[in-house]
């Protein structure tokens, strides 16, 4: 088991996202988004298990990514947590290192947050990797 295709694994999930949303103006962010974004994509918490097997080394990532908008209702964060999930799912990216086998989409949560001024959706996929 390792951890070494993860880097390169966010940079591919950032890449994937990034272009599928880049004539949506929802901006793809690893932190905190700058003074007045209001609906973007946050690429979050990860947990990685080992998926070694005869054939050789691999990695199990379950990857967060979460939308985020003000409170003009759940239709559009729900518009662009459809077009994540579709660019995710079952896609192969290339990495700079190791392979990604396949990225599954797991589950989804919609949640008000801030007395109801965010609405939040996060998104859970499963990637396989073999190193």
């Amino acid at each position: 088991m390792s951890y070494a295709a993860s880097p390169g694994l966010q940079e591919a999930v950032f890449a994937l996202l990034s272009g599928a949303l880049a004539g949506e103006g929802v901006p793809v962010l690893d932190a905190a988004p700058p003074a007045g974004v209001d609906t973007f994509v946050l690429l979050g918490p990860e947990e990685v298990r080992d998926a070694s097997d005869a054939s050789g080394a691999g990695a199990e990532h379950r990857l967060q990514v979460s939308v985020i908008g003000g409170a003009s209702g759940f239709a559009a964060a729900k518009r662009i947590a459809a077009l994540v999930s579709d660019t995710l799912a079952g896609a192969e990216p290339a990495l700079s290192r190791g392979r990604v086998v396949g990225i599954a989409f797991e589950r989804a949560r919609a949640l008000r947050r801030d007395g109801g001024t965010l609405r939040r959706i996060d998104l859970m996929f499963r990637a396989r990797v073999e190193l």
